[in-house]
Order: C-alpha cells, then sequence, then structure tokens
C-alpha cells in the first residue's frame, strides 16, 4: 500500500505530558460516572462485589494503558490503534477499524452524549430549544474550535477535563462529610458461588469496561506530541491510574450514602447523593457538573479521533482531501469537519440509542486484537528498544487483557444479540468498501 503524497504541512508538535494526560483522562470520564454506579448495582449487590468488579475494571484498564504505553513509545506517529493494526496485522483490519470508528463507536457516542448534555442544559437554562437542537450547536461550536489546531483544542480540553475533576471531588468530599450512612458489613456475596453469580459478574463488566473505556484515544494524537515516546506513555499510565482512583471514590461515596439496595434502585445515583447531602440545590449543583462533564468528553473526542480519518487518507484509503490539513492551524479541518457532522446527523436522527448498545461488542473486539499486535510488533521488533517503554508482565498480562476483552464481548453478545449482530454486520460491510478504495481510488 503506498502513502498519498498530499502537498500539506506535518502536524504540528505541540501537546506536552500534561496535555496526554487529560487528554487520557477526558477520554474516559463521561457522564458514564455518574450512572453507571447504579447500572453495576442491578446486578450485583453487595459492597464486595460492586466495589470488586469496579476494581477489577480498573485493573483492566491499567493492563491496557500499559500495553498501549509500550505501542505508543514503538509507533508514535498519527493515527494511534488505526496505526498498530495496520502495522501489525493489514491495511484491511485498520481500515475497518476506521469505518466502525466512524459509523459506530465515535460518532455515535458523541451524538448520545451530546443529547444528554442538552437535557441537562435545558433544565438549568430553561432554554426552549429542542435536544437535537442544542446537540446541534454544541458539536458545531467544538467542531469550530477544534478546527482552529491542536493546541486550541486541548486547551479548552484541559480546562472542562479540570472541571469534570472538580465536579467528581465535589461530589465524593460532600458524600462522605454531609450525606450521612456508613458502610456496613454485611455477606461478601449474596448468592452461592454459582454459573448465574459469573454470569451476573460478566454482566456488570459491560458498563463498567465502557466506563473505563478511552484511554486509547490519546494515541490518535501521537503525531501532534512533542515526545510521544515519553510523554504518551506516561500519560496513559498516569491518566487511567487518576481515574481509578476517581471511580472508587465515586462508588465508595455513593455506597456510604444510599446503600446497595439504594444505590440498586435509583437511575440517578449522583444526584441522589447530592440532594440527601444538600437538598435540590445540591440536585442542581451536580447536573451543572454532569452537563460540563458531557461536554469534556465531547470536546476529546473532536480533538483526538479526526487524527484516524487523517491517517486513512493519507494511507490512499479515503477521499483525499481528508488527508489534507489547513495551512495555518495544521489542523485536518476536513476530517474534523466531517466527524462533527456525521455526529450531528445521528443525534438529529434518533437512532443513537440504538447504536450506543452495541458500542462495547465493536470497541472490545478492536481492543483485544490491538493488544494481541504487540505480540506481532515484538516479534518484527519494531520500534528502537532503546526508547521502548515495556509492558510489565508480558506476556501474562497481555493474554489476561485479550481474554478479559473476549468475555466483555462475549457477555455483551448474551446480553444483547441483536445489537451485536448489527454491529458486526456494519463492521464486515467496511470489506467491500475497503476492496474498492484500495482497488479503485
Amino acid at each position: 500500500m503506498k502513502t498519498l503524497k498530499l502537498d500539506t504541512p506535518k502536524p504540528r508538535r505541540q501537546l506536552g505530558l500534561f496535555d496526554a494526560i487529560m487528554i487520557v483522562m477526558g477520554g474516559i470520564v463521561g457522564a458514564g460516572i455518574f450512572a453507571n454506579p447504579s447500572e453495576v448495582a442491578h446486578r450485583v449487590h453487595t459492597p464486595f462485589l460492586i466495589l470488586g468488579v469496579w476494581v477489577l475494571g480498573g485493573l483492566m484498564a491499567m493492563c491496557g494503558a500499559f500495553i498501549w504505553a509500550e505501542l505508543a513509545t514503538r509507533l508514535p506517529g498519527t493515527g494511534g490503534q488505526y496505526l498498530y493494526l495496520r502495522e501489525a496485522y493489514h491495511p484491511s483490519v485498520a481500515f475497518v477499524y476506521g469505518w466502525g470508528l466512524l459509523l459506530v463507536t465515535q460518532t455515535g457516542g458523541m451524538a448520545a452524549v451530546a443529547v444528554i448534555f442538552s437535557s441537562y442544559f435545558r433544565a438549568l437554562t430553561g432554554v426552549a430549544w429542542n435536544d437535537a437542537a442544542i446537540a446541534a450547536s454544541v458539536l458545531l461550536i467544538l467542531t469550530g474550535i477544534n478546527c482552529l489546531g491542536a493546541r486550541a483544542g486541548s486547551n479548552v480540553q484541559s480546562a472542562l477535563m479540570l472541571l469534570k475533576i472538580a465536579a467528581i471531588a465535589a461530589l465524593v468530599v460532600i458524600g462522605f462529610a454531609l450525606g450521612g450512612g456508613s458502610l456496613k458489613s454485611g455477606p461478601l456475596l449474596a448468592q452461592p458461588v454459582s454459573f448465574g453469580l459469573l454470569k451476573n459478574i460478566g454482566s456488570a463488566m459491560v458498563p463498567i469496561a465502557f466506563a473505563y473505556g478511552g484511554w486509547q484515544t490519546a494515541t490518535f494524537v501521537a503525531g501532534e506530541m512533542r515526545d510521544a515516546r515519553r510523554d504518551l506513555s506516561r500519560g496513559l499510565l498516569a491518566g487511567v491510574a487518576a481515574v481509578v482512583g476517581l471511580y472508587l471514590a465515586v462508588n465508595l461515596a455513593c455506597l456510604r450514602v444510599l446503600g446497595p439496595a439504594g444505590l440498586d434502585a435509583t437511575m440517578t445515583p449522583a444526584s441522589d447523593v447530592m440532594r440527601i447531602a444538600l437538598g435540590e440545590r445540591g440536585a442542581q449543583w451536580i447536573a451543572a457538573g454532569i452537563a460540563i462533564s458531557t461536554l469534556g468528553f465531547l470536546s476529546q473526542s473532536m480533538l483526538t479521533a479526526p487524527r484516524v480519518y487523517y491517517a486513512m487518507a493519507r494511507d490512499g484509503l479515503f477521499f483525499k482531501s481528508v488527508g489534507k490539513l489547513s495551512w495555518r492551524s495544521r489542523a485536518p479541518v476536513v476530517a474534523i469537519v466531517l466527524q462533527g457532522l456525521a455526529a450531528i446527523v445521528i443525534a438529529c436522527s434518533g437512532t443513537y440509542g440504538q447504536i450506543l448498545n452495541f458500542e462495547v461488542t465493536v470497541d472490545f473486539i478492536f481492543f483485544g486484537m490491538t493488544a494481541a499486535s504487540l505480540f506481532i510488533l515484538r516479534r518484527r521488533q519494531v520500534g528502537t528498544d532503546a526508547a521502548i517503554y515495556r509492558v510489565p508482565g508480558h506476556p501474562f498480562t497481555t493474554i489476561l487483557f485479550v481474554l478479559s476483552c473476549a468475555g466483555i464481548v462475549g457477555s455483551a453478545i448474551v446480553a444483547s444479540p441483536a445489537n451485536s449482530a448489527i454491529a458486526l454486520c456494519i463492521i464486515l460491510a467496511a470489506l467491500p468498501v475497503y476492496y474498492y478504495w484500495s482497488r479503485f481510488r
């Protein structure tokens, strides 16, 4: 496969370690942590199991961060996961990943989160606009900001991430200080060890996997980092570790204030904690925090994912214009606009909810394949050994991560076979498109 030589400038390397940490955290922390504690409590019902599966998810996320840190030092170019799949397997595999990113995982998630933002924005401001109009507006604004370049997009993302950390910290501190309640001892398991218990644990891991997913998107902007080999690997590890700490603290606060039964009974655990602690004003404050959190996730998505479509175009597998950079901002403006428009279409169509249902299936298929690519890249000795961060415990930790991804995909298929079948059909539809682009363009 020949890379297109497009008459455009190179990406400007202007992002550092702090930017990397904020991008990693921003890709993980969305609105999910404010709602997913109850989703987990619907499936497992004791404090030991609830906290245990969140710890298990955190360990899995850290394993993923270790693997992606080594991949980032071996291949520190623009495109991240797309680049790893292309070099380890075949351009067709990388194309299918990019196809799924554009049609399922990235734009679908952005559309749903934009509509979540809209509902909270209307509740806080009282504006009479419908959700689709507000979602389209915020997506257009963030698209415009990120067209100004990676530095402008990163500055907005960092500011929103710091506000998200403040909102989560406030939830935890106020919940512990003013929410009352206590963590009471009880049975470790709600039922004897059995296949049913293991099935419940597997089911609980699906929303946890969704909540922890997103660290990989930071690798998309590796080509715009001053020292990707050093800062991206450190940013991945520090960012994921910080998110694990935040998530466990939120769950401890929810369990202390609401208890396992109360957490299971609610769909809005963060609002309930703040309402108990501070009344309706507290619920309004956390609603503002959730709105900021969703906005931060959208900002991070706008910043990172278009670099994959840009890399695809540079490989001759997408429209040539998508592989061009702005001479002024050095940003892939066409790729950013394409993603923004796709997300707006999905947000306005009302089909985003169905797409989100099978997002986990697609995401973790490629997580597993990307982790397995480390074996291939090591065997081929890709990268300079002196500058490579190495995964601790490899190959055992890498194999464990791949098997965990397979388990989550299996749990998602069992939970929603119809939506999983639709997701796989969308992915397989990429193959004839790849054949067309590789042969006739």
